[in-house]
Protein backbone atom coordinates (compact mmCIF):
# COMPACT_ATOMS: atom_id res chain seq x y z
CA UNK A 1 0.00 0.00 0.00
CA UNK A 2 1.38 3.41 -0.95
CA UNK A 3 1.05 6.17 1.63
CA UNK A 4 0.90 9.89 0.98
CA UNK A 5 0.67 12.89 3.33
CA UNK A 6 -3.00 13.30 2.46
CA UNK A 7 -3.97 10.01 4.07
CA UNK A 8 -5.55 10.95 7.37
CA UNK A 9 -3.94 10.20 10.72
CA UNK A 10 -1.86 7.07 10.27
CA UNK A 11 -2.03 6.48 14.03
CA UNK A 12 -5.77 5.85 13.76
CA UNK A 13 -5.65 3.61 10.71
CA UNK A 14 -2.85 1.22 11.68
CA UNK A 15 -3.99 -2.03 13.29
CA UNK A 16 -2.80 -2.57 16.85
CA UNK A 17 -0.45 -3.46 18.30
CA UNK A 18 1.83 -1.11 16.38
CA UNK A 19 5.46 -2.13 15.90
CA UNK A 20 7.74 0.81 14.99
CA UNK A 21 11.44 1.11 14.24
CA UNK A 22 12.86 3.79 16.54
CA UNK A 23 14.51 6.90 15.14
CA UNK A 24 18.24 6.51 15.83
CA UNK A 25 20.96 9.03 15.12
CA UNK A 26 23.33 7.89 12.34
CA UNK A 27 21.43 4.60 12.12
CA UNK A 28 17.95 4.89 10.63
CA UNK A 29 18.90 6.68 7.43
CA UNK A 30 17.32 5.87 4.07
CA UNK A 31 19.83 3.09 3.37
CA UNK A 32 19.23 1.18 6.61
CA UNK A 33 15.48 1.65 6.34
CA UNK A 34 15.60 0.07 2.88
CA UNK A 35 17.45 -2.92 4.32
CA UNK A 36 14.86 -3.33 7.08
CA UNK A 37 12.08 -3.04 4.50
CA UNK A 38 13.60 -6.09 2.81
CA UNK A 39 14.02 -8.17 5.96
CA UNK A 40 10.56 -7.42 7.34
CA UNK A 41 9.18 -3.92 7.53
CA UNK A 42 7.76 -2.45 10.75
CA UNK A 43 4.34 -0.81 10.83
CA UNK A 44 6.07 2.59 11.02
CA UNK A 45 9.46 3.93 10.02
CA UNK A 46 11.00 7.12 11.46
CA UNK A 47 13.77 9.28 10.05
CA UNK A 48 16.94 10.10 11.91
CA UNK A 49 16.76 13.16 14.16
CA UNK A 50 16.56 16.26 11.96
CA UNK A 51 17.32 19.67 13.50
CA UNK A 52 14.82 22.32 12.46
CA UNK A 53 17.18 25.15 13.38
CA UNK A 54 19.62 23.84 10.76
CA UNK A 55 16.87 23.57 8.14
CA UNK A 56 16.12 27.30 8.18
CA UNK A 57 19.69 28.38 7.35
CA UNK A 58 21.40 28.86 4.00
CA UNK A 59 23.29 25.62 4.57
CA UNK A 60 20.14 23.56 5.03
CA UNK A 61 21.06 21.00 2.36
CA UNK A 62 23.07 18.80 4.73
CA UNK A 63 20.24 18.66 7.28
CA UNK A 64 17.62 18.12 4.58
CA UNK A 65 19.52 15.06 3.32
CA UNK A 66 18.31 13.27 6.44
CA UNK A 67 14.78 13.46 5.03
CA UNK A 68 15.72 11.54 1.85
CA UNK A 69 13.68 8.38 1.42
CA UNK A 70 12.20 5.95 -1.10
CA UNK A 71 8.76 4.43 -1.54
CA UNK A 72 9.72 1.19 0.21
CA UNK A 73 10.28 3.07 3.48
CA UNK A 74 6.64 3.98 3.92
CA UNK A 75 4.79 4.69 6.07
CA UNK A 76 7.47 7.13 7.21
CA UNK A 77 7.34 9.79 9.92
CA UNK A 78 9.74 12.73 10.03
CA UNK A 79 11.31 13.23 13.44
CA UNK A 80 12.47 16.76 14.17
CA UNK A 81 14.13 18.55 17.07
CA UNK A 82 15.36 22.00 18.00
CA UNK A 83 14.68 24.93 20.28
CA UNK A 84 12.83 27.67 18.37
CA UNK A 85 9.05 27.21 18.00
CA UNK A 86 8.93 29.40 14.88
CA UNK A 87 11.39 27.04 13.18
CA UNK A 88 9.19 24.07 14.04
CA UNK A 89 6.27 25.87 12.42
CA UNK A 90 8.28 26.61 9.28
CA UNK A 91 9.56 23.07 8.81
CA UNK A 92 6.22 21.47 9.71
CA UNK A 93 4.60 23.58 7.03
CA UNK A 94 7.24 22.50 4.48
CA UNK A 95 6.72 18.88 5.45
CA UNK A 96 2.98 19.27 5.02
CA UNK A 97 3.51 20.85 1.60
CA UNK A 98 5.66 17.91 0.49
CA UNK A 99 8.87 19.94 0.11
CA UNK A 100 10.89 16.97 1.40
CA UNK A 101 8.73 14.26 -0.15
CA UNK A 102 5.77 12.33 1.28
CA UNK A 103 5.57 11.74 5.02
CA UNK A 104 2.63 10.44 7.03
CA UNK A 105 3.37 12.36 10.21
CA UNK A 106 5.73 14.51 12.25
CA UNK A 107 7.29 13.36 15.51
CA UNK A 108 8.89 15.73 18.01
CA UNK A 109 12.07 14.53 19.67
CA UNK A 110 11.74 15.32 23.36
CA UNK A 111 13.77 12.35 24.52
CA UNK A 112 17.33 12.42 23.18
CA UNK A 113 19.54 12.27 26.31
CA UNK A 114 22.72 13.78 24.85
CA UNK A 115 23.96 15.96 27.72
CA UNK A 116 25.00 19.02 25.72
CA UNK A 117 21.64 19.03 23.93
CA UNK A 118 19.71 18.61 27.18
CA UNK A 119 21.64 21.48 28.78
CA UNK A 120 20.56 23.74 25.89
CA UNK A 121 16.94 22.92 26.65
CA UNK A 122 16.30 20.80 23.55
CA UNK A 123 15.12 17.19 23.21
CA UNK A 124 14.90 15.67 26.73
CA UNK A 125 15.84 19.11 28.07
CA UNK A 126 12.33 20.26 27.17
CA UNK A 127 11.05 18.21 30.12
CA UNK A 128 12.56 20.95 32.28
CA UNK A 129 10.93 23.65 30.13
CA UNK A 130 7.30 22.57 29.74
CA UNK A 131 6.09 25.99 28.57
CA UNK A 132 8.52 25.90 25.65
CA UNK A 133 7.59 22.29 24.91
CA UNK A 134 3.92 23.25 24.71
CA UNK A 135 4.76 26.20 22.48
CA UNK A 136 6.74 23.90 20.16
CA UNK A 137 3.88 21.40 19.96
CA UNK A 138 1.37 24.12 19.14
CA UNK A 139 3.64 25.71 16.52
CA UNK A 140 4.26 22.34 14.89
CA UNK A 141 0.58 21.45 14.81
CA UNK A 142 -0.24 24.84 13.29
CA UNK A 143 2.29 24.32 10.52
CA UNK A 144 1.55 20.62 9.98
CA UNK A 145 -1.97 21.00 8.68
CA UNK A 146 -3.36 17.49 8.14
CA UNK A 147 -0.16 15.73 9.18
CA UNK A 148 -0.54 14.16 12.64
CA UNK A 149 1.95 15.37 15.27
CA UNK A 150 3.32 12.97 17.88
CA UNK A 151 6.00 13.14 20.58
CA UNK A 152 8.73 10.74 21.68
CA UNK A 153 10.07 11.43 25.16
CA UNK A 154 11.43 10.03 28.40
CA UNK A 155 10.18 9.93 31.99
CA UNK A 156 12.37 12.79 33.21
CA UNK A 157 15.86 14.25 32.92
CA UNK A 158 17.64 13.72 36.27
CA UNK A 159 14.58 12.59 38.24
CA UNK A 160 11.36 10.71 37.53
CA UNK A 161 8.41 12.96 36.67
CA UNK A 162 6.49 10.44 34.60
CA UNK A 163 2.89 11.22 35.46
CA UNK A 164 3.24 15.03 35.58
CA UNK A 165 5.08 15.11 32.26
CA UNK A 166 2.70 12.65 30.61
CA UNK A 167 -0.30 14.73 31.65
CA UNK A 168 1.37 17.88 30.34
CA UNK A 169 1.86 16.28 26.93
CA UNK A 170 -1.44 14.41 26.73
CA UNK A 171 -3.32 17.65 27.32
CA UNK A 172 -1.90 18.87 23.98
CA UNK A 173 -4.04 16.30 22.09
CA UNK A 174 -1.15 14.60 20.37
CA UNK A 175 -1.67 12.03 17.63
CA UNK A 176 0.49 9.59 19.64
CA UNK A 177 2.92 9.55 22.54
CA UNK A 178 5.98 7.30 22.70
CA UNK A 179 7.49 6.82 26.14
CA UNK A 180 11.02 5.55 26.69
CA UNK A 181 11.10 3.91 30.11
CA UNK A 182 14.22 5.70 31.32
CA UNK A 183 15.21 9.20 32.38
CA UNK A 184 17.75 11.11 30.30
CA UNK A 185 20.53 10.77 32.89
CA UNK A 186 20.40 6.99 32.50
CA UNK A 187 20.82 7.10 28.71
CA UNK A 188 20.64 3.36 27.93
CA UNK A 189 22.83 2.15 30.79
CA UNK A 190 20.02 0.78 32.98
CA UNK A 191 17.04 -1.48 32.28
CA UNK A 192 13.96 0.31 30.96
CA UNK A 193 11.24 0.64 33.59
CA UNK A 194 8.05 -0.46 31.95
CA UNK A 195 6.15 0.08 35.18
CA UNK A 196 6.69 3.79 34.50
CA UNK A 197 5.34 3.42 30.98
CA UNK A 198 2.15 1.82 32.27
CA UNK A 199 1.66 4.89 34.49
CA UNK A 200 1.38 6.93 31.28
CA UNK A 201 -1.35 4.60 30.05
CA UNK A 202 -3.19 5.18 33.33
CA UNK A 203 -2.85 8.96 32.98
CA UNK A 204 -4.19 8.77 29.42
CA UNK A 205 -7.19 6.78 30.57
CA UNK A 206 -7.84 9.07 33.54
CA UNK A 207 -7.86 12.10 31.23
CA UNK A 208 -10.26 10.36 28.85
CA UNK A 209 -7.90 10.74 25.90
CA UNK A 210 -7.63 8.36 22.95
CA UNK A 211 -3.92 9.04 22.31
CA UNK A 212 -2.07 5.83 21.40
CA UNK A 213 0.76 5.12 23.85
CA UNK A 214 3.83 3.43 22.41
CA UNK A 215 6.33 1.86 24.81
CA UNK A 216 10.06 1.99 24.12
CA UNK A 217 13.05 0.35 25.78
CA UNK A 218 14.57 -3.14 25.84
CA UNK A 219 12.10 -4.84 23.50
CA UNK A 220 14.16 -7.95 22.77
CA UNK A 221 11.99 -9.80 20.25
CA UNK A 222 8.66 -9.63 18.46
CA UNK A 223 7.19 -12.01 21.03
CA UNK A 224 8.58 -9.86 23.84
CA UNK A 225 6.87 -6.87 22.22
CA UNK A 226 3.53 -8.67 22.20
CA UNK A 227 4.01 -9.65 25.85
CA UNK A 228 4.79 -6.07 26.84
CA UNK A 229 1.69 -4.82 25.02
CA UNK A 230 -0.45 -7.33 26.92
CA UNK A 231 1.19 -6.74 30.29
CA UNK A 232 1.53 -2.95 30.30
CA UNK A 233 -1.50 -1.90 28.26
CA UNK A 234 0.37 0.05 25.59
CA UNK A 235 -0.89 0.30 22.01
CA UNK A 236 2.41 -0.77 20.51
CA UNK A 237 6.15 -0.86 20.95
CA UNK A 238 9.11 0.96 19.43
CA UNK A 239 12.26 -1.05 18.75
CA UNK A 240 15.75 0.42 18.87
CA UNK A 241 18.80 -1.68 19.71
CA UNK A 242 16.82 -4.90 19.20
CA UNK A 243 17.17 -4.51 15.44
CA UNK A 244 20.96 -4.99 15.80
CA UNK A 245 20.37 -8.43 17.30
CA UNK A 246 17.90 -9.51 14.63
CA UNK A 247 17.54 -7.74 11.29
CA UNK A 248 14.39 -9.83 10.72
CA UNK A 249 12.87 -8.56 13.99
CA UNK A 250 9.60 -7.34 12.47
CA UNK A 251 8.75 -10.59 10.67
CA UNK A 252 7.82 -13.08 13.40
CA UNK A 253 7.58 -15.88 10.84
CA UNK A 254 11.33 -15.80 10.20
CA UNK A 255 13.83 -17.54 12.45
CA UNK A 256 17.12 -15.66 11.92
CA UNK A 257 19.00 -18.91 12.51
CA UNK A 258 17.64 -20.11 9.16
CA UNK A 259 19.02 -17.15 7.20
CA UNK A 260 22.01 -18.24 5.13
CA UNK A 261 25.38 -16.59 5.42
CA UNK A 262 25.16 -15.95 1.68
CA UNK A 263 22.00 -13.86 2.17
CA UNK A 264 23.49 -11.96 5.10
CA UNK A 265 26.63 -11.03 3.19
CA UNK A 266 24.52 -9.99 0.20
CA UNK A 267 22.46 -7.69 2.40
CA UNK A 268 25.55 -6.11 3.90
CA UNK A 269 26.94 -5.52 0.42
CA UNK A 270 23.66 -3.84 -0.56
CA UNK A 271 23.96 -1.65 2.54
CA UNK A 272 27.48 -0.58 1.61
CA UNK A 273 26.47 0.08 -2.01
CA UNK A 274 23.57 2.18 -0.75
CA UNK A 275 25.98 4.12 1.42
CA UNK A 276 28.16 4.78 -1.64
CA UNK A 277 25.20 6.07 -3.62
CA UNK A 278 23.76 8.27 -0.89
CA UNK A 279 26.56 9.42 1.40
CA UNK A 280 29.93 9.44 -0.40
CA UNK A 281 31.61 12.71 0.51
CA UNK A 282 29.01 13.47 3.18
CA UNK A 283 29.40 10.76 5.83
CA UNK A 284 32.51 9.04 7.11
CA UNK A 285 32.60 5.42 5.99
CA UNK A 286 33.88 4.40 9.44
CA UNK A 287 30.40 5.11 10.82
CA UNK A 288 29.07 2.20 8.79
CA UNK A 289 31.10 -0.33 10.75
CA UNK A 290 28.69 -0.32 13.68
CA UNK A 291 26.23 -2.17 11.44
CA UNK A 292 28.45 -5.19 10.85
CA UNK A 293 27.36 -6.85 14.08
CA UNK A 294 23.73 -6.74 12.95
CA UNK A 295 24.49 -8.86 9.90
CA UNK A 296 26.50 -11.48 11.78
CA UNK A 297 24.89 -11.41 15.23
CA UNK A 298 24.94 -14.85 16.85
CA UNK A 299 26.49 -16.45 13.73
CA UNK A 300 29.23 -19.00 14.28
CA UNK A 301 32.79 -18.53 13.02
CA UNK A 302 32.39 -14.92 11.91
CA UNK A 303 35.08 -13.38 14.12
CA UNK A 304 37.81 -13.51 11.47
CA UNK A 305 35.62 -11.97 8.78
CA UNK A 306 34.44 -9.20 11.09
CA UNK A 307 37.99 -8.43 12.19
CA UNK A 308 39.15 -8.21 8.58
CA UNK A 309 36.27 -5.87 7.70
CA UNK A 310 37.12 -3.57 10.60
CA UNK A 311 40.61 -3.11 9.16
CA UNK A 312 39.28 -1.85 5.83
CA UNK A 313 38.55 1.84 5.34
CA UNK A 314 36.80 2.31 1.99
CA UNK A 315 33.60 0.95 0.47
CA UNK A 316 35.53 -0.42 -2.50
CA UNK A 317 37.98 -2.59 -0.56
CA UNK A 318 35.24 -3.70 1.84
CA UNK A 319 33.00 -4.80 -1.04
CA UNK A 320 35.93 -6.65 -2.59
CA UNK A 321 36.52 -8.56 0.67
CA UNK A 322 32.82 -9.33 1.00
CA UNK A 323 32.68 -10.58 -2.60
CA UNK A 324 35.25 -13.21 -1.67
CA UNK A 325 33.27 -14.16 1.43
CA UNK A 326 30.08 -14.29 -0.66
CA UNK A 327 31.67 -16.78 -3.07
CA UNK A 328 32.93 -18.89 -0.17
CA UNK A 329 29.46 -18.87 1.45
CA UNK A 330 27.68 -20.49 -1.49
CA UNK A 331 28.24 -23.91 -0.02
CA UNK A 332 26.62 -22.86 3.28
CA UNK A 333 22.88 -22.74 2.70
CA UNK A 334 21.94 -22.35 6.37
CA UNK A 335 24.04 -20.89 9.17
CA UNK A 336 24.46 -22.18 12.68
CA UNK A 337 23.97 -19.98 15.73
CA UNK A 338 25.86 -19.88 18.96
Amino acid sequence: MRYTPRMMNIWRTLPKPIFALAPMEDVTDTVFRQIVAKTGAPDLFFTEFVRVDGLVTRGRHAAARRFVHTEVEQPLIAQIWGSEPRNFYTIARELAEGVFGPFVGIDLNMGCPERKVVKRGSCAGLINHPDRAIEIIRATKEGAGDLPVSVKTRCGTDSWVTEWWAETLLNQDLAALTIHGRIAAEKSHFPARWEEITKVVAVRDRLGKETPIIGNGDVSSYRDGLEKVARYGVDGVMVGRGIFRNLWFFDPTIDPATISLHERIGLLMAHIQGFQENWTGQKNFEALKKFYKAYFFDVENMANLQRSLMLLHTPEETLARLAIALEESKSQSVIGSR
